[in-house]
């Protein structure tokens, strides 16, 4: 059984900082690809970043290109998201997944096995 751990959520002013971590354990890390997703209160859990396994290659979601940034340790067997010019709308509940899916970086949550329990973000005007 995978397990994910999220970290990093926190409060943060509009226009600020902040960087979520994922950490894997029991996984053989290096094959999997690893996506953030998030959920608002009362809204769909919407996708928000993914990167393959080697790391050579991402994808974003249109609302958090240029401000977000995937990146993955296959040594640590931890992925990052750094947020840069947060926004109250980008207050969610972000959460880590995972699953094998070579040569995709899939959007669609349905396509990832494994989830993390969420890390609160909340970006005050």
């Amino acid at each position: 059984q995978v397990l994910l751990v999220e970290s990093g959520g926190g409060l943060v002013q509009a226009g600020g900082s902040l960087r979520v971590s994922c950490a894997a354990s029991r996984v053989v890390f290096r094959v999997y690809t690893m996506a953030w997703f998030r959920q608002a209160p009362g809204k769909e859990r919407d996708f928000v970043a993914a990167i393959s396994p080697s790391g050579s290659n991402t994808e974003y979601a249109d609302s958090v290109k240029g401000r977000f940034t995937i990146s993955r340790d296959n040594a640590k067997n931890t992925v990052y998201l750094q947020m840069n010019s947060l926004q109250p709308e980008d207050t969610a509940v972000y959460y880590c997944a995972a699953d094998v899916r070579p040569g995709t970086l899939p959007v669609e949550k349905t396509l990832y096995r494994y989830w993390g329990q969420g890390t609160q973000v909340t970006v005050s005007s």
